[in-house]
């Protein structure tokens, strides 16, 4: 298991209210692959965001799916750096109309 295939499985997770993956929002800031333990660190466009526990929970699950069935999954919901529209992917900044 690779950071990559962490990154992969959680593009499968949509923010409801964007309409895009938590990844190309830029809502991923840091993942840790050590043996059998992943490591996530993640925020919210705001800390107000109604839907962080329900993403939370849809990132650990779908790591999970793929992880080996031993491995220890934490997901953490962080607010250090602040997330900004920068740290969207280019496809994400173009949708929604923020250019590169």
């Amino acid at each position: 298991m690779t950071e990559d295939d962490v990154l992969a499985a959680l593009h499968s997770v949509q923010d409801p209210e964007a309409g895009m993956s938590i990844v190309d929002l830029g809502l991923v800031y840091r993942v840790e692959v050590a043996d059998a333990h992943i490591e996530v660190d993640m925020t919210m466009t705001s800390p107000a965001c109604p839907v962080a526990p329900q993403l939370v929970d849809e990132a650990a699950a779908a790591i999970r799916a793929i992880a080996p069935g031993s491995a220890d999954v934490n997901v953490r919901l962080v607010w250090e750096p602040s997330w900004t529209p920068e740290l969207m992917s280019p496809a994400a900044r173009e949708r929604f109309g923020w250019g590169n």
